[in-house]
């Protein structure tokens, strides 16, 4: 009998290690020889000035540019649930940065997540996106990095434990995640909706934010746009799954990717503040208009060339609302609000207000997540964020996280028609900590 399940155990062993085998030989490639740093001269400027659209619509600089350091020269880190992952120096420095790499070996990490040297790279590079860029976007994204100044920068080590720091590893997730393809054209749609859906699929990435992720850190199929926790902040889903008390149509849209600001949804703050004024900002309005054309047929097709629904209307009808709330609670939060925000939020004639945001119409305040309401109310938005010029000032030194709790409590229920948020506290707490 032992002999048996030993015997049966080797057998398992015998076919898991060929399983293995087999996938990284599948999955096995070759490094590319390096190349010496192409001159500036060997690129058109038209070439260039694409590829730094690109690298804006990408938001490249983002990831690949440590706070204070040089741009494009790595560093800066990203956690993930396996451990902190470093972006790399993609500036065209020989030694530390992509100065050797060749556009074939450019254009294979874009294409197949794959390194010069043959290391398969982890997914938090979207590569799964990135796919599906044309061989001249990546091009002129190519140019336009290898004619960026050279920093000499040594990307600091992941903290990705064994076993799952082990690249050939990446191969078996690929088998299981990657399905690189193409976009067929959808003939009920115009050429605004198919180069929308290109930026946004491809080289803007969206879906890398604002979808779901399994335990292996994939996107999930069939939950695309529809709202993830990311970083402390909340990415709200861009299809009807959007609680937004007024639709997303093409002329809102457009105005928030343009501007970081509109009357009837909010402000981009955090990360999405980043997407808009440093990457997004050199993109051509086609462009701008084609996202938004592309969003709001997935969020509300009914809707995307629609006007938006009376906001006036929604306001007058949240003011009375929250006037009987604040008389029936008369608790600390309606105090709070009394104290710190009213004086910019209060809105007596219902009109919407890009520098007097009324609050019934906030995403935020409507949101599934409390994690944005609360980042604003902690750190504020900064003049560079949101509308240029307009500031909202932190309050994480003058109110408690009970406070905050209570004053997010406040707000949900007396400025929206949502569900209440539990455990405020708690979440606060972990926002302010930034765990």
């Amino acid at each position: 009998m032992f002999k048996k399940i030993c015997t049966g155990l080797l057998i398992l062993l015998a076919l898991f290690v060929l399983a293995a085998g087999a996938i990284c030989a599948a999955y096995w490639r070759p490094a590319l020889a390096p190349v010496d740093p192409p001159p500036s001269a060997s690129f058109s400027a038209q070439e260039i000035e694409q590829g730094r659209i690109l690298a804006g619509m990408g938001n490249c600089a983002a990831c690949h540019t440590v706070k204070g350091g040089a741009a494009y020269a790595g560093g800066r880190g990203m956690a993930t649930p396996f451990g902190t992952i470093y972006a790399t120096n993609i500036t065209p420095d020989p030694q530390t940065g992509i100065g050797r790499w060749s556009l074939a070996a450019f254009q294979r990490a874009m294409r197949e997540g794959v390194a010069r040297n043959g290391e398969h790279l982890f997914p938090v590079f979207p590569y799964t996106h990135f796919a599906l860029a044309s061989q001249a976007d990546i091009a002129a994204l190519y140019a336009w990095l290898m004619t960026r100044p050279p920093v000499y920068a040594v990307t600091p080590a992941n903290t990705v434990p064994f076993p799952l720091n082990q690249r050939a590893l990446q191969a078996g997730w690929k088998l299981l995640f990657f399905k690189p393809g193409s976009m067929p054209r959808n003939a009920a749609q115009g050429a605004d909706w198919h180069r929308g859906r290109y930026l946004a699929e491809g080289l803007a990435h969206c879906a890398a934010c604002h979808t779901p992720r399994n335990a292996l850190g994939a996107e999930i199929a069939g939950l695309a746009y529809q709202g993830a926790a990311i970083d402390q902040w909340y990415a709200p889903p861009l299809t009807a799954a959007n609680t937004a008390p007024l639709p997303w149509n093409k002329d809102e849209l457009y105005a928030f990717l343009r501007t970081g600001a509109t009357a009837l949804h909010g402000v981009a703050a955090g990360p999405m503040s980043e997407v808009v004024h440093e990457g997004m900002e050199a993109s051509p309005d086609a462009d701008i208009r084609a996202l938004a054309a592309y969003f709001a047929d997935l969020a509300r097709p009914q809707d995307a060339d629609g006007p938006p629904v009376d906001a006036a209307a929604v306001i007058k009808s949240n003011i009375g609302r929250s006037q009987k709330v604040a008389m029936v609670d008369n608790d600390r939060g309606a105090s709070l609000y009394v104290a710190a925000c009213a004086s910019c939020h209060s809105n007596s004639d219902g009109q919407p207000s890009l520098l007097r945001p009324e609050l019934s119409l906030n995403s935020a305040v409507g949101a599934p997540d409390p994690s944005n309401l609360i980042q604003v109310i902690l750190h504020g938005v900064a003049r560079d964020e949101g509308l240029p010029g307009a500031l909202m000032p932190a309050f994480a030194h003058s109110l408690s996280d009970a406070d905050i709790a209570q004053l997010a409590a406040y707000l949900r229920r007396s400025r929206s028609h949502q569900p209440a948020w539990i455990g405020l506290e708690a979440k606060v707490a972990r926002v302010r900590a930034g765990k």
